[in-house]
């Protein structure tokens, strides 16, 4: 089926049409309010629900709360989180009863796609999403992230139910009254 092509008229020919709707977008954005920020003073509003980088929290001792399962790890997309296990030897002896702590965590911010992956299957509560934006970096070194820095930019969560403590009372009690068979 052919169909046969309009010829077109001389208005379209000169494009008079497309400018005058052009000048019409242009004389309507030119008496709205501006909408530029000064981005270092001024920051745009993070709605709620936002996704930022991954970070480590820990708790009210000072001890990161990761206890190295790797469930984030490997439920990572992009395969950004990378976790190292700690060894027999890194046991800690202020604290007898952690079960594990990462010896190296670290996570490439170049790879991560921020899908909030790692924290909704962290069984510690360790993970949390910034609500920053703004990740710098002048090479490829510095946005991969370790354990030190991670912590820094989470600080110190305020556990309820502060695990560790309530291991060491039991395990206190359990010296003091020794069970008799």
């Amino acid at each position: 089926m052919i169909i046969p092509r309009q010829p077109l008229t001389i208005a379209e020919r000169l494009y008079l049409p497309a400018i005058l709707n052009g000048f019409k977008v242009t004389i309507r954005h030119f008496f709205k309010k501006k909408v530029t920020l000064q981005y270092p003073e001024q920051r745009p509003a993070i709605p709620p629900g936002y996704r930022g980088a991954p970070y480590l929290v820990r708790d009210q001792e000072g001890h990161t709360k990761c206890v190295s399962c790797q469930l984030c790890e490997f439920v990572c997309p992009p395969k950004a989180i990378k976790i190292t296990p700690p060894g027999p030897e890194d046991a800690p002896a202020d604290r007898p009863n952690a079960e594990k702590m990462p010896r190296e965590f670290e996570i490439n911010m170049l790879r991560c796609i921020f899908c909030g992956f790692c924290q909704e299957v962290c069984p510690e509560e360790a993970i949390f999403l910034m609500q920053d934006y703004s990740l710098i970096g002048t090479n490829r070194r510095e946005m991969i992230f370790n354990k030190e820095k991670l912590l820094s930019l989470g600080g110190t969560h305020q556990d309820r139910i502060q695990k560790w403590k309530q291991k060491a009372e039991e395990a206190k009690q359990q010296e003091s009254f020794p069970v008799k068979t």
